[in-house]
């Protein structure tokens, strides 16, 4: 959000695709933004945006306010989709880019919730593995010495109920849960399965721990994930099983999202 806010200070134009037939690297509606020295977002790559971005910054070396683009996505362009696009090249206003701004924020805010409980290698490691994704990521400990170690551009909760955490999240949310002490792992993954809502509820360890879990908590766990990274044979690096658990988040969370994005007019990326 701070890179598009700085680029928001300058002028700035928005290529968007506006029409697209046939194959192509992105869908209608997909944008980038471009100033005389920098780029925010995409619209697929390749020898197409190389042509946008140079028609944009002639754009604003210009008076005019607006252009467009209709370019065939084929062996003339150094590109084999196949498909044919419109583009939009679009001077912005202010009025558009507080609007657009807005709009950023409006998805940043609904983009789903990611509990890691517990700062320790494999949650940092977890962290780091989250951080490029489009979910809102939270680090969770009640140790002041594991926190502090949180990556760069992490969110960080240093508290002394992590249960707390976990009664606020927000419907649809994932909960990874691997602290330091099997207590708390069971006292967390209990509330996350009670809660009946989340897209995903993974907990660190094996199947004798999770039989104990089951023996103990009293309540349904077929939502379960434990062993988290099952597919994952033998290699137990942190960053290793971190890949491994948020392929397994993320395809959670989209399963879990489907359905009320069917429904819905196609999102900006």
């Amino acid at each position: 959000m701070y890179e598009l806010e700085a680029m928001l200070l300058q002028p700035v134009v928005k290529v968007a695709l506006t029409r697209v037939r046939g194959s192509a690297p992105r869908e209608e509606g997909a944008f980038m933004l471009v100033t005389a020295r920098g780029l925010f977002g995409t619209i697929g790559g390749g020898q197409l945006e190389y042509m946008a971005i140079d028609e944009a910054r002639s754009l604003l070396a210009s008076d005019d306010l607006a252009r467009a683009m209709d370019v065939p996505l084929g062996p003339e362009i150094g590109q084999c989709c196949g498909g044919r696009v419109e583009l939009a090249l679009t001077v912005m206003s202010e009025a558009d880019k507080r609007a657009l701004a807005k709009a950023e924020r409006d998805r940043l805010a609904a983009q789903p919730e990611v509990f890691v409980y517990g700062a320790g290698h494999v949650g940092r490691a977890l962290a780091l593995a989250f951080l490029a994704l489009p979910v809102r990521l939270r680090l969770v400990d009640n140790r002041p010495e594991e926190i502090v170690h949180a990556p760069a551009g992490v969110e960080g909760r240093l508290t002394v109920l992590p249960e707390a955490e976990l009664r606020g999240a927000s419907k649809g949310a994932a909960h990874i849960i691997v602290t330091h002490e099997h207590a708390l792992d069971f006292i967390l993954a209990k509330e996350a399965l009670e809660r009946g809502d989340a897209a995903y509820v993974g907990m660190i360890g094996s199947l004798s721990k999770r039989k104990q879990f089951e023996s103990w908590a009293e309540t349904a766990t077929d939502l379960l994930v434990c062993p988290m990274a099952a597919n994952n044979k033998g290699d137990r690096r942190p960053e290793v099983i971190a890949a491994f658990v948020v392929a397994e988040v993320m395809q959670a969370l989209g399963a879990y999202y489907a359905p009320v994005k069917a429904g819905t007019v196609k999102e900006e990326q």
